[in-house]
């Protein structure tokens, strides 16, 4: 098994910096793809009460029998689950469906700023981390102003950031001010989700040429030499392998360049202001 490198968070904790996503993967098949991943060597899950799919990624690893403390799992606190008591409930049900008695990264899943909910949210999640059933917490999809509020109204920082990253849209703003605070940034949607032809990019197909390597893997390599937290998804067993194989080579200083020069602004997914 490749050994991924780990991030360390601001709690002490670490993260694998390469993981698994099962965002869209039909829960039908997922038993069947997250084991695929753990036998390719991946060690990092990232699943979503809103992806329905949680049961199927526990049953993967309940299956495998590796050892629980060798797995990073993370799921998230969907939107109409805000508030105090019902964000304490809806933990309890992601790890009932989960079949673990922890899991190691609790996010909100987006900010929802009308509903005015993801302050109390997050103290719930702080106690939540206290009582050690989620060793690290964070939140997805939030932007500068939602995070300086979180930071001026709570106790915890979070652990990581969860948002859009991908050539087209780097959120420089929301990286510089997670780096200044020492959040980590995990990057969702890390190859577009195919809405722009991103692997027929010469800055892209070009390096991909040259390392003998195919366009998915630079843009994952990118990824990780930017420091971001990446987890692709994938489901046949080739890209899954695929996916997995990007430590034998490195991009040079001038490919990177070229690829974050691709920068434009270029969101693909919701923004987080307009999701409520």
């Amino acid at each position: 098994m490749t050994n991924v490198p780990r991030i360390q968070l601001n709690d002490g904790n670490t993260i694998p910096q390469l993981g698994f996503g099962v965002f869209r993967v039909d829960p039908a098949e997922t038993d069947r793809i997250v084991a695929d991943a753990l036998d390719v060597g991946y060690r990092h899950l990232d699943t979503a009460r809103i992806y329905a799919n949680e049961q199927g990624v526990g049953r993967a690893i309940a299956a495998s029998g590796i050892p629980r403390e060798e797995l990073f799992v993370t799921t998230k606190l969907w939107n109409d689950d805000q508030g105090t008591q019902s964000a304490f409930d809806a933990f309890d049900a992601s790890l009932d469906r989960l079949g673990l008695d922890y899991v190691d990264l609790y996010l909100i899943h987006w900010p929802v700023a009308e509903r005015g909910l993801y302050v109390p949210s997050w103290k719930a999640l702080e106690q939540i981390r206290e009582s050690g059933r989620a060793r690290s917490i964070g939140v997805s999809n939030f932007l500068v102003h939602h995070l300086e509020t979180l930071l001026a109204e709570t106790d915890v920082v979070p652990a990581v950031d969860q948002i859009e990253l991908h050539p087209y849209l780097q959120q420089p703003a929301v990286a510089d001010f997670a780096a200044r605070h020492g959040i980590a940034i995990e990057a969702w949607g890390p190859l577009g989700q195919g809405k722009y032809p991103l692997f027929e990019l010469p800055e892209v197909a070009g390096s991909a040429a040259a390392h003998g390597v195919s366009p998915a893997q630079v843009v994952i390599r990118w990824h990780l030499q930017r420091g971001h937290i990446v987890f692709p998804k994938a489901s046949s067993r080739a890209h899954i392998e695929q996916n997995f194989d990007v430590f034998g080579f490195e991009l040079s200083d001038a490919e990177m360049d070229a690829i974050t020069a691709l920068e434009r602004d270029g969101r693909v997914g919701s923004h987080p202001d307009e999701v409520n």
